[in-house]
Order: structure tokens, then C-alpha cells, then sequence
């Protein structure tokens, strides 16, 4: 189940002391363990988190979601309907690496407490690419290669066999299955980006979040904003990505389905004032998946297609 909501800046104070408050009055120890009957009771913060967060469950575990289809983690603050499902779950999952940046602070509080995987940070540094600007500070965007991935199902499965041991053959049968699948999606990525000749293979989208897409498939990613969607893209921002496409004749660019479309409305127009024409090539997802019961609602059916839009824009296959 996703839930989908509205960020609220100002609610972020009072969710903090309301659980800080919580916190405060709970002696108990941290929970490592299962205790109760029941599925399990699983809180993740995005959508391709759930997406693993069930799969590798399977029948033990009962997933929510906080955020849906077109919601913005780097932006999304709790309600206050969200501290009773954080409270009470038996297990969070979280992207870490700051993505989540209006949670952080509640999710570290909570991880005190209960268990709480930040899948993120369980993957070797050495992997991640720096933040630019930002000190000690990672690209939170793991999921855009798909190896990397395949390290934060085996984060979650390792959090359910520490936390339900009874089961831990269940979750590694099921982690299997599914590590399969993304080699297998892996591959398809691979191969869809070779069809693009190496000079082509530029990716220029709203926001930077396509940096480990980038160096996995062997593309060079442009971005209007940063790395987080708090950032502006200023209008020397928008000159110079503009006066770029013009110099390198790219064909297409592309809107993300979690970050407004101005940005990328303004850049076209920048370019066609230079007597360019570059086309908006589809809508890609970023920081979040399509819609629950459709293909790009799960985390495979994302991946695909993305790379099938980006492919098809750039090689003009598309109608």
C-alpha cells in the first residue's frame, strides 16, 4: 500500500517534538528482534524501497509506503499521520544519503529505538559518487544503477533475517529470485544503451539524479538543478545548458514525472531562441515510480522505461 501526500514544511517542528516527545517517555530497548505474531509491520520511505520491501517479505511482511507515484523525496515532509505508522511499525526501510532530507532527523531519532535500515549507507563508499558542493555527502540516486540495486535488496533481506530468524531461508529464496530479475534488467539496460552510438549518449533531465545511470551505462548526465530539488536553476543555469545543446545539436531532453516541468519548458524555449529545435522526449522517473497496478509502478518496470524513452528520444524511434 502507498501513501501519497502533499509536503508540509511547517508540520516538520511539531512531527520532530511529537516524537522526540514519544521517544523520550519509551524505556524499552531497541527492538532487534521479533516478538509478535503476524505479518510483519514494514514502513518504507519510497517507492522502489516498498517494491523490495514486499518482494523479498513475500507473506511475512505487510509493506507501506510513505511516499506515492510523483512525490518528491528530497522535499516530503511526515504528517502527523505519518508519526503513528512510524511508531508502530516493526521495521523502516529508508534510502539514506539524505534523500529523505526532511525525515532525517526523525528516522535517526526512531532507529534508536527499533529497527531502521538506511539502505544507502550499507553500500561501500568506495561505490557512491560525491555529492558536488557537499562535504562527506553521497548522490542519494543508487537505484539508477541497477548493481547497485541489487546491494540494497540484499540490505533488506539481511534486516529481515536479523530481525524474523525463523524465516531468513524465505527471505534469501526470495532475495534470490528477484537478484536474478535485475541481472536480467541489468542486462536489458546494457544492451538498450549500446544501441545509441557513444557520441549521442547524452542525458539531460531536471534535476541531477541520473549521475549513477550515467557511469554505469556510459552516458553524459546534465541536470537544470542539483542533485537536490531544494536547489534553483538559476537563468545562467538555463544559458548555459541551452547554449550546450545548440553547440552539440542534442535532440531531445527530458521532464521527470516527480519535479515540475517549467525548468525544462524554459530550456527548450532558451534553445529554440537560438534557432534550435529540441524536443521535450517523454517524462522519465526519478525520485519516484508511476502510479501502483501499472508496469512503471514497480522498480523493473521503472528502469525499463526509462531507458526505452531516453533510447527512443535520442534516436528519433519515437512516434
Amino acid at each position: 500500500m502507498v501513501r501519497s501526500r502533499h509536503t508540509r514544511f511547517p508540520l516538520l517542528l511539531v512531527v520532530i517534538l511529537v516524537l522526540t516527545s514519544a521517544l523520550a517517555g519509551c524505556g524499552s530497548p531497541r527492538a532487534n528482534a521479533r516478538d509478535t505474531q503476524g505479518p510483519i509491520q514494514v514502513v518504507a520511505t519510497v517507492g522502489q524501497l516498498a517494491d523490495i520491501a514486499q518482494i523479498v517479505g513475500g507473506d511475512h511482511a505487510q509493506v507501506t509506503g510513505l511516499m506515492g507515484a510523483g512525490v518528491d523525496p528530497h522535499l516530503y515532509v511526515a504528517t502527523e499521520g505519518d508519526v503513528d505508522l512510524l511508531q508502530n511499525a516493526d521495521i523502516i526501510f529508508y534510502n539514506g544519503l539524505f534523500l529523505e532530507a526532511q525525515l532525517d532527523q526523525i528516522l535517526r531519532q526512531l532507529a534508536e529505538r527499533k529497527t531502521v535500515t538506511a539502505v544507502g549507507e550499507t553500500i561501500d563508499r568506495s561505490l557512491l559518487l560525491p555529492w558536488a558542493g557537499h562535504e562527506n555527502q553521497f548522490d542519494p540516486h543508487i537505484w539508477f544503477d541497477v548493481t547497485l540495486w541489487m546491494k540494497a535488496v540484499e540490505a533488506v533481506r539481511d534486516t529481515y533475517a536479523q530481525f524474523d530468524p525463523d524465516h531468513a531461508a524465505d527471505y534469501k529464496a526470495n532475495a534470490d529470485a528477484y537478484l536474478k530479475e535485475l541481472e536480467a534488467l541489468h542486462a536489458y539496460v546494457q544492451e538498450q544503451a549500446q544501441r545509441v552510438p557513444q557520441a549521442q549518449r547524452v542525458l539531460i533531465t531536471a534535476h541531477d539524479a541520473f549521475h549513477y545511470f550515467g557511469r554505469a551505462y556510459g552516458f553524459d548526465v546534465r541536470g537544470l538543478q542539483g542533485i537536490s530539488t531544494a536547489t534553483e536553476a538559476s537563468t545562467a543555469d538555463v544559458r548555459d545548458l541551452a547554449n550546450f545543446i545548440v553547440a552539440h545539436k542534442i535532440p531531445a531532453i527530458f521532464i521527470e514525472s516527480s519535479v515540475p516541468v517549467r525548468n525544462v519548458e524554459a530550456l527548450q524555449a532558451a534553445v529554440r531562441a537560438q534557432g534550435f529545435d529540441v524536443t521535450i522526449g517523454g517524462s522519465l522517473f526519478s525520485d519516484a515510480m508511476g502510479n501502483p497496478g501499472t508496469p512503471e509502478g514497480t522498480y523493473i518496470g521503472m528502469v525499463r522505461h526509462n531507458i526505452d524513452t531516453i533510447v527512443g528520444a535520442l534516436l528519433g524511434e519515437q512516434p
